[in-house]
């Protein structure tokens, strides 16, 4: 085929991308294309990155996918051969019903006019031809609730601080985005900073906010400069000159500290203190930023208002279910084959995204961490769940921002719920004794439990010091760090049981309680074993000493013939 019938070419140079090589094939097929070439946000399969779309004059697109820097790769491209064209998995193209991420890979997210050609700043220009307490109803009447773990009503929320008289309102957008293996904040930022910023606007038009904050984790280099850039744009384009106030938008980078994510120790941080929470009331929209009237929401909160706007509170409340409306964006990571970004209406099952969108393989599936790592784990057979907020919460999990983490059936269940909370205690400000000691305790139990060294007083213990961490800490972080250990207990007890009673991890993953095994018939001498080995541990005559080896895995791993494995401690 001639590229005569290519209109343009769009490569995605979002961070997944660009970490995939996108930059170096945006730079060589801008070089070798005689029509434009344009970067653009995330597609959401981040799995088949760098991607490339060509447009045709048709209005048709073909995708190339897991694109090479090389001059093959590129001349297949412009003369639209089939290697490399990438098909969206069936299953994973009937389920998604994308809004929020509808210009997400289809627009230049640092272009103003490209934003507004498809409809940007549309919500805004409607809002401001109404009242702002009819922008606030039509909030409450979508029934957007918060997107970032709470899930508080996002209209009421708005009307607390419409309410109040003060020379100055705040309203913020909270981009910290702190749970790892979630990117679905960074991903809109990066894909349509203009979308995020059109919702606070909105926002400040309905509530008489004076002054706008995006307070942005600082390892989101690219978010930043494209939110930068974005306020730039509003600024020329004189958009920020709301109700004949001249809005000031102001981008803090934060230092990374997850219990920043919490509202009161994000405001401590932009007001330049040390990032801890406080005791409320007084609840921000009373007493917040330099003890402003503040209101905060998280940037998908945002990305959704205009959408509310454009077609209507009635019309948005359409999609759900009774007590969750509109769609939620999905962070996807782990044992599966399809992991990326995926928006799904609220309602939808677990079993729809971790199978029909993920591709994890239904056999191989033994749980999925909702939630980020003070989420909870939901196990296989309760997968037929909706995801909204109030099922999740009758399981012991909760929606979170929305990292979804699948853990397959070789995975420790007990390993898993010291890997969340590894991260947990050390994340907590230590400002409340429950979360900072009842926290670290509770990861030393299971550091014994894996160790081998746990006991039945152990497991009871930890069940005895999760509810009163949830019930005396102070903030979210204390609230919900122990959710993967108290979901766990509930789920697999019978895994801690092994731990503690026969000092046998079954999925061996736990290093204590497993050796290595070298397979003599498989071993073909290559010594590479030996070589790789950092300890010593692998004699000549090709034997491993359980009691020098670490099980740092490195031997298995150099080995052709796949001839080390792990097995239960004592059992070769």
């Amino acid at each position: 085929m001639s590229d005569a019938k290519i209109k343009k070419f769009r490569v995605g140079v979002a961070s997944c991308g660009v970490a995939a090589g996108a930059d170096a094939v945006l730079e060589l097929l801008s070089a070798r294309a005689t029509v434009p070439v344009e970067g653009t946000g995330c597609l959401g399969h981040c799995y088949a990155e760098p991607l490339v779309e060509a447009v045709l004059e048709d209005g048709k697109s073909v995708f190339y996918g897991n694109v090479k820097a090389d001059e093959k790769s590129i001349e297949n491209i412009l003369n639209l051969g089939e290697e490399g064209r990438f098909e969206v998995p069936a299953l994973r193209k009937a389920i998604e019903k994308v809004k929020v991420l509808a210009l997400a890979g289809r627009i230049n997210p640092t272009d103003f006019d490209d934003y507004v050609a498809h409809g940007g700043y549309a919500g805004l220009r409607k809002a401001l031809t109404m009242r702002p307490e009819e922008v606030v109803n039509e909030v409450k009447i979508s029934g957007l609730r918060g997107r970032g773990g709470g899930g508080f009503p996002t209209g009421n929320k708005w009307s607390f601080l419409a309410a109040k008289q003060a020379d100055e309102k705040i309203v913020i957008c909270n981009a910290d985005e702190g749970d790892p293996g979630a990117f679905m904040d960074r991903s809109l930022m990066e894909s349509a900073p203009h979308q995020v910023l059109e919702g606070m606007l909105i926002a400040a038009h309905a509530t008489g906010a004076t002054k706008l904050f995006i307070y942005c984790r600082a390892e989101y280099p690219m978010a930043i400069k494209h939110l930068k850039i974005a306020i730039d744009q509003i600024y020329e384009h004189k958009l920020n000159h709301v109700d004949g106030r001249e809005l000031e938008i102001i981008v803090k980078e934060g230092a990374g500290a997850f219990v920043c994510g919490e509202e009161t120790a994000l405001i401590a941080s932009l007001e330049g203190g040390r990032g801890t929470p406080r005791f409320r009331p007084p609840f921000p929209t009373d007493k917040g930023w330099k003890g402003y009237p503040t209101m905060i929401n998280n940037v998908e909160t945002f990305g959704n208002v205009p959408l509310i706007l454009n077609e209507g509170g009635a019309k948005f409340a359409e999609v759900g279910t009774e007590g969750s409306k509109g769609t939620k964006l999905f962070a996807l990571a782990g044992d599966l084959k399809y992991p990326g970004l995926v928006e799904v209406p609220m309602g939808t099952t677990i079993a729809q995204i971790v199978f029909d969108i993920g591709g994890a393989d239904r056999d191989s599936v033994k749980a999925v961490q909702t939630g980020g790592p003070s989420g909870g784990c939901i196990p296989a057979e309760l997968f037929d769940t909706p995801v909204d907020y109030d099922s999740l919460k009758k399981l012991g999990a909760i929606m979170g921002s929305g990292g979804m983490i699948v853990i397959g059936r070789n995975r420790c269940m007990v390993e898993t719920a010291r890997y969340f909370l590894s991260f947990t205690h050390r994340e907590s400000c230590g400002k409340c004794t429950f979360c900072r000691v009842g926290t670290t305790r509770m990861f030393e139990i299971l550091e014994r439990i894996t160790a081998g060294k746990g006991t039945e007083e152990d497991l009871a213990l930890l069940e005895e010091l999760g509810p009163k961490v949830r019930a005396g800490s102070l903030c979210g972080l204390g609230q919900t760090a122990p959710n993967p250990v108290l979901a766990t207990l509930r789920y697999y007890r019978h895994e801690y049981e092994a731990h503690v009673k026969d000092h046998c991890c079954e999925a061996l993953e736990c290093k204590a309680l497993v050796d290595l095994f070298l397979d003599q018939s498989k071993c073909v001498k290559c010594k590479l074993c030996i070589k790789s080995c950092p300890v010593g541990a692998i004699s000549d005559n090709f034997v491993i000493d359980n009691a020098k080896c670490t099980r740092c895995n490195s031997c298995a791993a150099v080995c052709p013939k796949h001839a080390i494995r792990r097995v239960k401690k004592g059992s070769n």
